[in-house]
């Protein structure tokens, strides 16, 4: 085990944790068909997850805050796949109205940027628990524009090995929100297996949601 003080450049977790609990807020959005079962439920899973990964890192249990990280995605994971399944069965029997529709499809594409972003944070280059004991980020699943763009000093090396450059949550909340913008990667190439599956798995939720439901929900209205 290795204790937070004898890391130089601890990766700040506070961002992961606000954006697991604004998905959990953003469910509470959701009408009752469209969650699983009531909302305080997710809300106290995920709390006391969170409390969980958090004493875990402080004692340097890693792997068990790790495993931690993971129940947490899986349960947001989860609300997310419903809500996505459950509104398209609505329109498919035509059991929602436009307006519901429409706000529904806006909460979950925006709980489908969040989630997926936790997803490439968590598993990118071994996590943050391994990210944060190295120098500087050189490899992983995405290739930032740091990873190979060259130093301003003229030296061979790129910024991210002269400057000890590591991303950070809003790095992979920018991925996120780009594969459901564009549907595709665009400053990052995906390099990895698992993240180009994940990133196709995000297009779809977001096509769906944003052209097929919102679209629907307009020609109702």
């Amino acid at each position: 085990m290795t204790d937070l003080a004898n890391i130089d450049r601890p990766e700040p977790r506070w961002p992961a944790i606000l954006a697991a609990f604004s998905a959990v807020a953003l469910h509470f959005a959701l009408p009752p068909s469209l969650r699983i079962g009531p909302p305080w439920v997710i809300a106290g899973v995920v709390s006391i997850l969170v409390v969980a990964a958090a004493a875990t890192r402080r004692q340097g249990m890693h792997r068990a805050n790790s495993w931690l990280g993971y129940a947490i995605l899986l349960v947001l994971t989860g609300g997310l796949l419903f809500g996505v399944a459950s509104l398209i069965l609505a329109l498919v029997h035509r059991k929602a109205e436009a307006a519901a529709l429409l706000s529904s499809a806006a909460v979950l594409w925006a709980t489908n940027v969040i989630v997926f972003a936790s997803w490439y944070w968590r598993l990118d280059a071994g996590g943050p628990n391994v990210r944060e004991r190295r120098d500087a980020h050189t490899e992983g699943a995405f290739l930032f524009p740091q990873m190979t763009f060259p130093a301003a000093s003229g030296s061979d090396q790129t910024i991210a090995e002269e400057e000890g450059w590591r991303p950070h949550f809003v790095d992979y909340l920018f991925v996120a929100f780009n594969t459901s913008t564009a549907f595709s990667p665009t400053d990052a190439p995906v390099l990895s297996k698992w993240a180009k599956i994940a990133m196709m798995l995000q297009a779809i939720i977001a096509f769906t949601t944003v052209v097929l439901i919102a679209a629907r929900a307009v020609n109702i209205l």
